[in-house]
């Protein structure tokens, strides 16, 4: 049994699903590596990411776990069987790993959702954009670590399926750079919205009874929904959440920001308003 070094997220949720189906059926990690005729060791390493597994034993432990979600399981095991050595594993060893268990997470997500409240989203934002969030940063980065950075947020920018965001009228008046970058990130985020999969909706600031500032989030959806993920910045990076509780918040929290945002068109009308007046 080859062991990684480092478990990236997916690896690591993967391993979480099989531990949570391992509790739901009330065995032990010794008792679940008899079931595949390893140790508890062996289990451990499974189910911490580091250590990999096949399809027929995952199948197999399914199986002895007793769950007869097929449709879950085979997600699992296209997880589990997945080979893919993406783009931003070029970018392993020059960035914090968060960057690239975000950009791993998009690739293979059945659609997103955001909820964006200070800052335009990343998914959407130019390069002059990019480069003047990260050059907020403290402390601050080298101009290699910087240019590492925006090039990344800019390949990131391929996804292509359904995309769903809203985003709040302070996101898009502050001026994280000066007034023409401002002016063109609007721009590019009036041309970006044309796009038949991305949905853009804003809040206004006109609003009454706007209290869901705190419902900052990437949502990505899985191959089922137990596999769906939220992602929230923290101060070193990015946090993961997969809890089937939080989630279903998470969902709810969206809805209910997406309920009282302006339409698509209103929205596009707003955002050139704003365009123009800089």
């Amino acid at each position: 049994m080859v062991l990684r070094r480092e478990a990236t997220a997916r690896q690591l949720r993967l391993g979480i699903e099989l531990r949570r189906m391992r509790e739901a059926a009330g065995l032990t990690a010794v008792e679940a590596a008899a079931l595949l005729g390893a140790n508890r060791v062996q289990m451990s390493q499974i189910e911490a990411g580091l250590a990999g597994v096949s399809e027929q034993r995952l199948r197999r432990l399914a199986c002895h776990y007793a769950c007869t979600d097929e449709e879950f399981v085979d997600a699992l095991v296209a997880m589990a069987t997945d080979r893919t050595r993406g783009w931003w594993e070029e970018y392993r060893q020059l960035l914090p790993t968060s960057f690239l268990d975000l950009a791993e997470l998009e690739h293979h997500a059945t659609f997103l959702r955001e909820v964006s409240i200070v800052y335009v989203p990343g998914l959407l934002q130019t390069e002059e954009y990019a480069r003047a969030v990260f050059s907020a940063r403290i402390p601050e980065l080298t101009s290699e670590e910087l240019e590492l950075r925006v090039r990344h947020r800019m390949r990131r920018q391929q996804i292509t399926v359904p995309y769903e965001l809203v985003v709040h009228e302070s996101a898009l008046r502050i001026r994280v750079g000066d007034r023409a970058a401002s002016r063109a990130q609007l721009v590019a985020l009036l041309e970006r919205s044309e796009a038949d999969h991305i949905t853009l909706r804003v809040i206004p600031f006109d609003l009454d009874g706007f209290a869901g500032a705190a419902s900052v989030m990437t949502y990505a959806g899985g191959l089922v929904p137990k596999l769906d993920t939220v992602v929230r910045d923290v101060p070193h990076g990015s946090a993961f959440i997969d809890s089937e509780a939080q989630l279903g918040v998470f969902r709810t929290r969206f809805r209910k920001v997406e309920a009282v945002a302006l339409d698509q068109g209103q929205s596009r009308d707003l955002i050139n308003r704003l365009a123009k007046e800089l």
